[in-house]
């Protein structure tokens, strides 16, 4: 089983590359698993500019990125001895070979959770063997990026996954209670609000 992984990664290096803005250990800050140490990969670029994004810095075009193939951030990893991955950004989902890359770190026993902002499909992620949990945000009349949200995620969700809204006003409370209603998205995932 060994060899085959390793010929899998060995093919997914010559295919992809990938920009990492930074790549470190931490404990995670949020969500369902705040308090325990996790490796966290953020990408380079993201596809929307949120009013109170706190990671500008990381979606520029001059910001610095190590290239890395998927064997690469595999290997990475797998010295830390975390298997708590969270891959984010800027946007996880928009980079090229993303499918690719969640598959093989799935396949090898690590447990992926992709930190999203919501404007992309998650539906093809569905059809894994080993899926990844999403923490997808709903981005609030707040963010400047309602409109970019992709509604039908939310017919994708599992008991996994976890929506956060991120709030900064009345107006944001009330659509978050709408949306969460509307999706029943209690009976679904897990639903955090943040100030």
């Amino acid at each position: 089983m060994k060899r085959q992984t390793t010929a899998l990664c060995t093919r997914r290096d010559k295919l992809y590359r990938y920009n990492i803005a930074e790549k470190f250990v931490s404990i995670n800050g949020e969500g369902r698993k705040a308090g325990q140490p996790a490796v966290f990969i953020r990408f380079k670029g993201c596809n929307l500019n949120c009013s109170y994004c706190d990671t500008f810095w990381a979606n520029s075009d001059n910001c610095p990125a190590e290239m890395m193939t998927a064997n690469d951030i595999l290997v990475y990893i797998q010295k830390t001895g975390i298997s708590n991955v969270t891959l984010t950004g800027g946007e996880p989902l928009i980079q090229t070979g993303i499918y690719e890359l969640i598959d093989l770190l799935c396949q090898n026993g690590l447990d992926v959770e992709i930190e999203t902002n919501g404007s992309e499909d998650i539906s093809p992620f569905r059809q894994m063997k080993i899926m990844p949990s999403f923490t997808l945000d709903y981005k609030l009349p707040s963010s400047g990026m309602e409109r970019f949200m992709e509604m039908k995620n939310y017919d994708f969700l599992t008991k996994n996954d976890t929506i956060k809204f991120v709030c900064g006003s009345n107006e944001d409370l009330q659509k978050a209670l709408e949306i969460i209603e509307k999706k029943h998205l209690t009976k679904k995932c897990a639903v955090y609000l943040s100030p």
